[in-house]
């Protein structure tokens, strides 16, 4: 790689947007959110109303509890 880039035939273009680390950690906090809100919903304290549905992969209550929460 070292010899290519001497020889000036090795392109750096990786596509990537000078941000995309920043990007990709606003990404990483973002699911990290959504999965803490899940993990509550079904794990938490006051999880007694709701469940998870294998069949479907969501998590699945009451339409009563959803209007609640």
């Amino acid at each position: 790689m070292v010899d290519l880039y001497n020889v000036e035939t090795y392109n750096a273009d990786t596509r990537f947007n000078a941000n995309y680390l920043n990007e990709l950690e606003r990404m990483i906090r973002k699911l990290k959110m959504e999965w803490a809100t899940v993990y509550d919903l079904l794990n938490g304290k006051d999880n007694s109303s709701f469940g998870w549905d294998e069949h479907r992969q969501m998590v699945v209550a009451k339409d009563a509890i959803w209007n609640l929460y």
